[in-house]
């Protein structure tokens, strides 16, 4: 099996120093076993993949660590929420830190055990697909937070990338390294398994059908505000059944829910949060874009960029064991800006850090303007936020500054 070097690994080290166990969240297939194993490649490994060892430690989760001594790596906890109390036993008895490693498929349904069981015990790392700086073997691991500073020291490392659609469409997933891997059945059967496992084990589905159905439709709006009606009208199910739905795609960490900034400034601000999945391949596959040609002259082509730059910037954090739920937002509204007249605008994204907000426009352009960045006069608004550097990510091959405020980014500076 090709392994690819991740980002995280030095974030999981480092953060070993200082915690008893790290849990490691994130979808299945995305390589948190491996990348454990591969860390750690003289810790006992068990799953609770195993149906045997599952049963035997559910009758008698007591035993479980007079038979398994740490140092050791534990699969896909979320199985055995009965452990979590002796995990906690055990980090109280040993001295030494970082000796358990455990993984997790389910990211909200584990919190609420860890919160009750493994408070200060444990610190908590997300592991998404592989990231563009990792698939170009680019070393850079620092978040995206586009500041001069941040853009020269970017500069030292990227490189241009000549296929990025082929990327974009074959996705994120390490078991697609191999070529010799067939697209369309490794993600049919990615959905196949994840409705079995996963989301059964959430909640059980009656209507399969129905059920895949429903990621087609989220699919087909990724990078869109979400209308539960519209969904549930397209599905043929209720509007809760639409959003018990959505809260276990994003428990599985198949989509992100960004929510719309907020601040008592912006007084006509939209409050509708977007929906992003974390995945392009995944919603070629559910949208039927056969080819990296047919996403890239599809009507979805914009939506997809805007899904990988979201996508890449929400790994840049999380690989620096960062949690992005605290840096990044949308606005959509009609504040005036400087020069603006009361209509709707919009900026794609909002990356805060401390009292600056950066905002982000996503184009798939190859032609950046200046117009581009008229929204981004909304921040000023904000008296006690300042407005950092306006970025364009786009497809234009260089940095690019428009004016003082604001610059064009090529998408590989992410």
């Amino acid at each position: 099996m090709i392994y690819k070097k991740r980002h995280i690994e030095e974030t999981i080290t480092h953060t070993e120093k200082g915690f008893k166990a790290v849990l490691l969240t994130g979808p299945r297939q995305v390589g948190k076993s491996t990348l454990l194993k591969n860390i750690h490649k003289d810790r006992s490994y068990i799953t609770f993949d195993n149906p045997v060892l599952l049963e035997e430690t559910k009758r008698e989760p007591g035993l479980f660590f007079k038979n398994n001594r740490p140092p050791i790596i534990l699969d896909e906890v979320q199985y055995i929420t009965d452990l979590f109390p002796y995990i906690k036993m055990e980090c109280d008895n040993i001295e030494d830190n970082g000796l358990i490693n455990m993984t997790g498929s389910q990211q909200f349904q584990l919190m609420k055990n860890v919160s009750e069981s493994l408070a200060g015990r444990i610190a908590i790392l997300e592991l998404a697909g592989l990231s563009l700086r990792e698939l170009m073997n680019d070393s850079f691991n620092r978040p995206f937070i586009p500041g001069e500073e941040y853009i020269e020291e970017r500069r030292k490392t990227v490189s241009l990338c000549d296929d990025l659609w082929k990327i974009i469409h074959r996705g994120s997933y390490p078991g697609l390294l191999d070529s010799n891997v067939d697209w369309e059945i490794f993600y049919s059967s990615y959905v196949q398994t994840y409705i079995d496992r996963d989301v059964n084990d959430i909640t059980g589905v009656k209507d399969r059908l129905k059920f895949v159905a429903f990621m087609s439709a989220m699919a087909a709006r990724t990078g869109q505000m979400i209308n539960y009606s519209t969904i549930a009208e397209q599905v043929g199910v209720t509007v809760a059944t639409i959003k018990e739905w959505t809260s276990i795609l994003e428990a599985s960490g198949n989509i992100y829910i960004l929510q719309p900034y907020s601040n008592s400034a912006l007084t006509r601000a939209i409050k509708t949060p977007k929906l992003y999945f974390r995945d392009t391949g995944l919603v070629c596959y559910l949208t039927k874009h056969q080819t990296p040609e047919t996403a890239l002259n599809g009507a979805m082509a914009g939506e997809l960029f805007e899904t990988f730059v979201v996508s890449e910037i929400l790994k840049s954090f999380s690989n620096a064991g960062k949690d992005y739920r605290m840096y990044v937002s949308y606005y959509r509204g009609k504040d005036k800006g400087k020069n603006e007249a009361a209509k709707e605008s919009e900026i794609d994204l909002i990356i805060e850090e401390g009292e600056i907000l950066y905002p982000v426009e996503i184009k798939m352009s190859a032609n950046p303007r200046l117009s581009m960045t008229d929204a981004f006069d909304v921040l000023n608004r904000i008296p006690e936020k300042k407005r950092g550097t306006g970025v364009v990510i786009c497809r234009y091959d260089n940095p690019l500054w428009l004016n003082e405020r604001n610059v064009v980014l090529p998408v590989e500076y992410i």
